[in-house]
């Protein structure tokens, strides 16, 4: 049992029992480095990650190879999702030295914290074109013992081209585009031109014909739905809904897939990706009114509620891939089984539906199930059998801490969907959940905290804790018009500009001031696979303006979107939620007030109105409201009324839902 025993990640207790002689990260690794002058071995994954289960049962289990790294380094594991800046760091001197990333991610750093080798699994054996984990050690070792100086001098010049990098210095912007419209429209074209016409989304290879992985692009779908796109977007929701990456039996996304076609899912379930597709296909279906997209986006918080929500109101950070140590055993179906417990005929329509065969599109003749073809009428009982069954198979294990960014994402999808289908569970759900991370996740001094487990809350939250908390709150606010949620935004948006923006250069650090951190103080930047920080604290704060009339909170949002802007016109597939920040910030400003009880607000939610916000209030007038935008607006004639605004200019209310509808 190591120093991992004490720690409440389950990322990190799953190993606790190695005979590594692991440490947390923190000042009793550093201080021991430096007395001893050996190089920090820093090993990042999490709890979901198959390949980072797969390295630990090869070579952190293993006596001889843990005697190996306990000799000659000071070995420290780091769970990702509860560090994102050490992550990042090391990812970033990962990516720079081999040109790719991925986890497991190791990397070696000198006493001092200045990283100096990287690389992500390495096998007990070697391999064509891969060493050996064993022969990493020792050739880090040899390299420490006999040049110490080459470490220290490519440590420096690592640390200083990561320090550039994470820096978001300003490039140059294409001639004459920057902050237009003929900028977004500019972007919407690449992501046409470099859209897969066969399968949906991007990447994946060239037109569906290349090798995966595929990731859910959330980002980019819901800025192309807020860009008025009804091709590009709708057809990847399409086409994620058929594929494996779904669970065609109890709702939910997997992380990514390893085909271009959707297929074959990496099986984790990340309560991210889940809060943030379930939202996209809720926005799919006020655009399209597509019936599917509804199906799924229930279907999604639905599962999520069932088996991600504990009982205190927050929700877990994921479902493992392996069941048993074995990827996707939990999901997957022989055609044999499928007739065992259907029966011939039922099995046949339901192979047809799931398209499964004989060979299986999986391992060992399995099946990851689709649905590509006609659904038959028998389709929920065969559904009802499937589950029934699979619910006796050994379940992926259960990530159970709650981290406040992706709790904050799970508040907006059912807040935002609570509101918009008049689901009175999904807004309670919301507020449960809102109300668990302003009470539980936080210290003494009121300051937010990143993570929370069996009672106990702790480390610093990051910049991206707080911006997806700001979006969170007022989305709940103009779902419910409780005052209180707007009142805890205006609080927290004040903390996190007086801890994390950059007031010479513009934009927000992921670190607060007064937060410690590796190499260099850095801000995060692409939108992959969840929004940055700076781009959801440039939303938050734009939407904040329009509700406010607060001119601060647009100047900061201006100011991330002009810094970062010549990045995202130049790579849009990395940047579609800083691009959705763009569209809004460009886009004539829409603010609804609405004043009593009535059809009004339904009529407003009814459609997907990226450019507007609403304030509301059940009372006669609303002159002591919180919301400026709110102050001096009354009932028309005693009758509800609604007013839009333009930077606060309003025309003449209205009472009829038409009239309100023909003024958008």
């Amino acid at each position: 049992m190591n120093r991992l025993a004490q720690e409440t990640s389950p990322y990190l207790r799953q190993h606790a029992d190695n005979p590594v002689d692991w440490f947390p990260w923190g000042d009793e690794a550093l201080e021991q480095a430096r007395t001893a002058n050996l190089p920090l071995l820093v090993s990042i994954g999490y709890s979901a990650c198959h390949w980072c289960h797969v390295m630990a049962h090869e070579s952190f289990q293993d006596p001889q190879t843990a005697a190996l790294m306990n000799s000659r380094f000071v070995c420290v594991k780091v769970d990702r999702e509860e560090r994102p800046d050490i992550d990042a760091i090391c990812m970033t001197a990962c990516q720079t030295l081999t040109g790719q990333g991925g986890w497991p991610l190791h990397v070696f750093l000198t006493p001092d914290e200045r990283p100096f080798f990287a690389g992500t699994y390495f096998p007990p054996a070697p391999r064509p074109g891969m060493p050996s984990w064993r022969m990493v050690l020792e050739a880090v070792d040899e390299a420490w013992r006999t040049r110490p100086e080459a470490i220290h001098e490519q440590g420096e010049r690592l640390a200083a081209a990561i320090a550039a990098r994470a820096s978001g210095v300003r490039t140059t912007s294409p001639a004459g585009e920057a902050l237009s419209q003929v900028a977004i429209r500019s972007c919407v074209r690449t992501l046409t031109q470099t859209f897969d016409r066969v399968h949906g989304g991007w990447g994946g290879g060239s037109g569906g014909s290349g090798g995966g992985p595929k990731f859910p692009p959330h980002c980019t779908l819901e800025f192309l739905l807020a860009a008025g796109d009804v091709e590009l977007a709708p057809a990847t929701l399409h086409a994620m809904a058929s594929g494996g990456i779904y669970d065609q039996l109890a709702g939910g996304f997997a992380r990514y897939a390893v085909d271009p076609g959707w297929t074959v899912p990496h099986f984790e379930k990340m309560l991210y990706d889940n809060a943030l597709l379930a939202r996209a296909y809720l926005h799919g279906w006020q655009v399209t009114r597509e019936p599917r997209f509804l199906e799924v986006c229930t279907e999604t918080l639905d599962w999520a509620l069932a088996e991600l929500r504990g009982s205190e109101g927050g929700f877990c950070a994921s479902l493992d891939a392996d069941s048993g140590g074995v990827e996707g055993s939990f999901y997957v179906w022989t055609l044999p089984e499928l007739r065992e417990l259907l029966g011939a005929e039922a099995a046949a329509l339901a192979a047809r539906y799931f398209g499964a065969t004989e060979q299986g599109n999986f391992e060992h003749g399995t099946n990851v199930l689709q649905a590509r073809g006609e659904p038959p009428a028998q389709l929920p009982e065969i559904r009802a059998v499937l589950l029934a069954a699979r619910a006796g198979r050994e379940r992926p294990s259960l990530d159970d801490k709650r981290l406040t960014a992706w709790n904050a994402l799970m508040i907006a999808a059912l807040a935002d969907a609570g509101a918009v289908l008049a689901r009175d569970d999904y807004l309670q759900a919301a507020r449960a959940c809102a109300g668990f991370v302003l009470g539980e996740l936080r210290d003494g001094e009121g300051n937010l905290l990143r993570s929370w487990r069996d009672g106990r809350a702790g480390l610093a939250a990051y910049l991206e804790d707080h911006a997806y908390l700001l979006q969170a709150l007022l989305v709940l606010y103009e779902a419910t018009f409780e005052e209180h949620w707007y009142v805890h935004a205006v609080a927290l948006a004040d903390t996190m500009i007086a801890r994390f923006a950059d007031r010479e250069q513009g934009g927000f650090f992921t670190t607060a001031a007064d937060q410690p951190h590796l190499v260099a103080r850095v801000k995060d930047l692409e939108d992959m696979p969840t929004a940055s920080g700076n781009s959801a604290a440039a939303i938050g704060l734009l939407r904040l303006a329009r509700l406010s009339g607060e001119d601060t909170y647009e100047r900061l949002a201006a100011g991330v979107i002009e810094r970062h802007a010549p990045l995202a016109l130049r790579q849009p597939l990395a940047f579609g939620q800083l691009l959705q920040a763009m569209d809004l910030h460009l886009e004539a400003p829409r603010e609804v007030a609405i004043v009593g009880a009535g059809p009004l607000a339904g009529a407003l939610r009814a459609r997907y109105r990226p450019h507007t916000v609403i304030a509301g209030t059940e009372a006669d007038n609303a002159d002591g409201s919180a919301v400026a935008l709110l102050r001096g607006r009354g009932l028309v004639d005693g009758r509800p009324a609604a007013y839009v605004c333009e930077r606060f200019a309003c025309r003449l209310p209205v009472t009829e839902v038409e009239a309100l509808l023909a003024l958008l």
